[in-house]
């Protein structure tokens, strides 16, 4: 279905699109002319694309990518189709997962996508496409985060809010695999599925202060932002690190950082082909796992959407393209 030809004679494929900012009714099933692999880049057939917030922000205008019209999505585990020029890592018919360049390279909402090769690992055969296109975004954004910005060690204690989200909880576990100790927030009726990834203590923000309720922490993972920023701030040993991943400073965070002898980093996740290989290996090892809140077929991403918008999702959500045709 998805190679039918239109008067052009060209493969054509459904996608998801949007041309104006608004709910999830403006997003929209087309049929689209079906990308060529351009130098360096690969073209995969979509098997399953995880939805983020980032998708629902941009679709309502809060985010980087200008005005529409275009196709959003960044995760994606699926079938390499073909590959261009110089490409020698990847060969028709492999199974890759990745995440493509954020934020220009949008597109995975869709029945196939173009991205550089070096965005995309060999996907675990450990899972199925539905966890490997769940995992891509949110555990970058964690291992950028944890791993390379704050540099986590073994015994660090690691403070992570809204630790049942979609970063939240791979972080959790990729904190645990680097041996820290991790206090994590959330409402109190996730605490047993977040302990059950492997998190040390649990604060319910919505029941206690976490300033209060937390012991000194060598470094905060921030995914709410706002206040929540500044708030972080004083659960910090001095020299620990609070990384934010929502980049915009709440007023006054360097000059309270610095007043206090701690580090405030904001981070955007970047495509990146070696942290891919580090969360396929731990994917492959059993010590990262998304948790999948539901899957959609391509054709309900509106329905996703909502899901999204709720803010209640515990866990990722993933449209899988081929499913229910």
């Amino acid at each position: 279905m998805s190679d039918t030809h239109e008067h052009t004679g060209h493969p054509t494929m459904l996608a998801i699109r949007q041309e104006e900012f608004g709910g999830p009714e403006v997003l929209r099933e087309v049929r689209v002319p079906r990308p060529e692999p351009g130098i360096s880049e690969i073209l995969v057939r979509v098997l399953a694309a995880g939805v983020n917030p980032t998708d629902w922000k941009h679709r309502a205008g809060r985010g980087f990518l200008g005005d529409p019209p275009y196709t959003l999505g960044w995760d994606v585990s699926g079938e390499v189709v073909a590959v261009g020029l110089g490409v020698t890592t990847v060969t028709p018919g492999d199974e890759v997962f990745g995440m493509l360049p954020y934020p220009h390279g949008a597109g995975s909402h869709a029945e196939y996508v173009v991205g550089p090769a070096r965005a995309f690992a060999p996907k675990p055969s450990a899972v199925d496409h539905v966890q490997a296109g769940a995992i891509p975004l949110a555990a970058l954004t964690a291992w950028q985060a944890l791993v390379d910005t704050a540099q986590i060690s073994e015994g660090d204690r690691v403070l992570i809010h809204a630790a049942a989200g979609g970063v939240g909880h791979l972080a959790v576990q990729i904190a645990k695999a680097r041996g820290a100790y991790v206090i994590g927030t959330a409402s109190s009726p996730k605490h047993d599925f977040v302990r059950g990834l492997g998190a040390d203590e649990m604060v319910d923000y919505r029941e206690v202060d976490f300033v209060d309720a937390v012991d000194p922490v060598d470094v905060v993972l921030d995914t709410i932002g706002g206040d929540y920023q500044l708030r972080s701030l004083r659960t910090l040993r001095p020299g620990g690190t609070l990384v934010s991943t929502l980049p915009r400073p709440a007023e006054g965070l360097q000059e309270e950082a610095e007043r206090l002898g701690v580090r405030a980093a904001l981070i955007l996740v970047e495509a990146d082909h070696a942290g891919m290989l580090a969360v396929a290996n731990l994917v492959e090892t059993g010590r990262l796992q998304a948790t999948i809140a539901e899957t959609f077929p391509l054709r309900d991403a509106a329905r996703a959407h909502e899901a999204g918008d709720t803010g209640r999702t515990s866990g990722k959500l993933v449209l899988v393209p081929n499913e229910n045709r």
